[in-house]
């Protein structure tokens, strides 16, 4: 599908290497914005000046939520090329988000064709230093005029792209997560496998339960019981027992992660058993009470590895690992950074490059 592409009158002062980026407050010259027309399908995509779009106050995503996003990055190698990590994975990923929601289906081989041509464009906005990247944000909105509760007849898909500082500024610290008991974020059944907005206003208040606390984030338990360990916050959960891994099945209710299923390939190929099952928190107090609990990680797009140093459920307080980062953790963090950037060799053929 052609792309058309506007100019913009002047473009903005690009952060320099040593600038503090942060995350999500910095946004690069264009964005690509295509709309879908029922009959008419998704059509007429346009590179154009990033800035504010028009919508009806009455815009169905205002008031049902029926909207769909993804997050990925751009990377730039020593050598200065750059490159994604597995983005057909992010796009199969949208449809099924656009499946719960009932949105249109977006092509993958379009979206990639969309995404692509923006960053070929942008390719100067990646940043050079160490740990730092392009963050990558398409969504899709419900732009009808209406407020009554349907399925949407007219979208917007939009990727707008952002340089991010690196996560760990500092090094690669433990986290200390506490385990939610009274709140819920989703249910089998539910949303929760799909990535839409719904799902993290769902889980702001346990969010902000923890840092009340002193906890950066929150281990949500499962919907109906209260005590299958699901994910955590906007990463999935991984433990080290007794030198095995384990992770929370997928079963509709926890968000398949890019990362996570990239974490369990790596481990797999390293020779480490990994086992996908539903978790008891229990299981996890008697092994660490056993001496069995190794480790504690989350995976995610941001972080990547993020080391779990505390886990507090109810009264009882866990140290894991002398809260220190594990050696599994460390080598699935090397390994999957150093592909990301180029530094490790992609045996799995997960990067494309930008050309």
């Amino acid at each position: 599908m052609e792309i058309k592409f506007t100019k913009a009158s002047a473009l903005k002062a690009k952060p320099q290497p040593g600038d503090k980026l942060g995350f999500g407050h910095i946004f690069t010259d264009y964005m690509l914005v295509m709309p879908y027309d029922e009959g008419q399908g998704w059509h007429d995509p346009e590179i154009k000046p990033y800035g504010e779009i028009g919508l009806s106050p009455a815009a169905m995503c205002f008031h049902y939520g029926q909207e769909v996003f993804e997050g990925m990055k751009a990377y730039r190698t020593a050598e200065g090329k750059v490159q994604l990590f597995r983005p057909m994975e992010n796009f199969k990923r949208l449809n099924k988000s656009n499946e719960r929601l009932v949105i249109p289906q977006l092509p993958e081989e379009l979206g990639m064709q969309c995404l692509m041509e923006l960053l070929k464009v942008e390719k100067d906005w990646v940043p050079s230093k160490e740990g730092e990247s392009l963050y990558i944000r398409p969504f899709i909105i419900a732009v009808d005029p209406f407020l009554g509760v349907k399925p949407g007849e007219h979208y917007l898909f939009i990727i707008i792209l952002s340089p991010s500082g690196a996560y760990y500024e500092s090094g690669l610290n433990p986290v200390n997560i506490y385990v939610e008991s009274k709140y819920v974020r989703a249910v089998r059944g539910g949303m929760g496998f799909a990535k839409t907005g719904g799902n993290y206003a769902a889980s702001l208040i346990g969010q902000d339960e923890a840092h009340k606390q002193n906890y950066s984030q929150v281990l949500w338990l499962d919907g109906v019981e209260q005590k299958y360990i699901e994910e955590v916050g906007a990463m999935n959960i991984f433990f080290v027992i007794d030198g095995k891994v384990v992770t929370p099945m997928l079963q509709g209710s926890i968000l398949p992660g890019i990362t996570r299923k990239s974490a369990i390939e790596v481990a797999k190929s390293k020779g480490l058993e990994v086992e996908e099952r539903r978790i008891d928190i229990q299981e996890i107090a008697d092994a660490y009470d056993a001496g069995k609990l190794d480790e504690v990680f989350g995976t995610g797009t941001a972080a990547v590895i993020s080391p779990v140093g505390h886990l507090k459920w109810g009264d009882k307080v866990m140290e894991i690992n002398g809260n220190k980062i594990g050696k599994i953790s460390q080598m699935l963090y090397d390994t999957m950074t150093g592909i990301q950037w180029g530094k490790v060799e992609d045996t799995f053929n997960w990067i494309v490059p930008v050309e």
